[in-house]
């Protein structure tokens, strides 16, 4: 039984310090990325690690998901391993046998918050950028490309061996752009 941390934040600049603080985990899995998709490395690197019997310890239901779908989605996935899921804020533990109806209602009505709370969060954005528009304060500007010679030295430094996160900090990319040339 190996118990594991799951933590998430959006961005690279916020800190993942006050989750799960203090606690001692044998394998933690660490995301610097939206929850709007469940196609986060670490994420999917846990869901692959655990196994039955496992813990899965998250902060809050929102680090998890921001989607009430891939909420929902990801506890059955971890539950269906046989492995438990404990949301450490809200007090709440999935494992799939001993799940209360209430606990599955409470799940859900927060879910549903953390879902609500994503789509303010773009609502505000757009009306932001509009207004930016409007004054003549908003340039588009495309992301930067990638040059061939960095996407060959990503799949060169991978091929050595180096973990995904020290070629992203190495050559300073996003370690979703690391996995994008991997996979490609």
């Amino acid at each position: 039984m190996k118990n594991v941390a799951y933590i998430r934040v959006s961005t690279l600049e916020q800190n993942t310090a006050r989750q799960l603080d203090g606690l001692s985990f044998d394998k933690t899995f660490t995301d610097k990325i939206s929850g709007a998709t469940k196609e986060r490395p670490a994420l999917l690197a846990m869901l692959d690690f655990i196994r039955e019997g496992d813990v899965v310890n998250v902060h809050s239901i929102d680090r998890l998901a921001r989607s009430l779908i891939d909420l929902h989605s990801i506890v059955k996935e971890i539950t269906d391993k046989g492995a438990t899921v404990c949301f450490k804020s809200e007090q709440l533990t999935f494992n799939g046998l001993e799940s209360a109806p209430h606990q599955i209602l409470h799940l859900s009505m927060l879910g549903a918050f953390a879902e609500f709370e994503r789509s303010l969060i773009k609502q505000r954005q757009r009306e932001g950028i509009a207004k930016a528009k409007e004054r003549g304060a908003y340039l588009v500007v495309g992301r930067k490309g990638v040059k061939d010679e960095v996407i060959a030295e990503i799949k060169a430094l991978s091929e050595s061996g180096m973990a995904k996160g020290k070629i992203a900090t190495k050559l300073g990319i996003g370690r979703a752009t690391v996995y994008k040339y991997l996979n490609s």
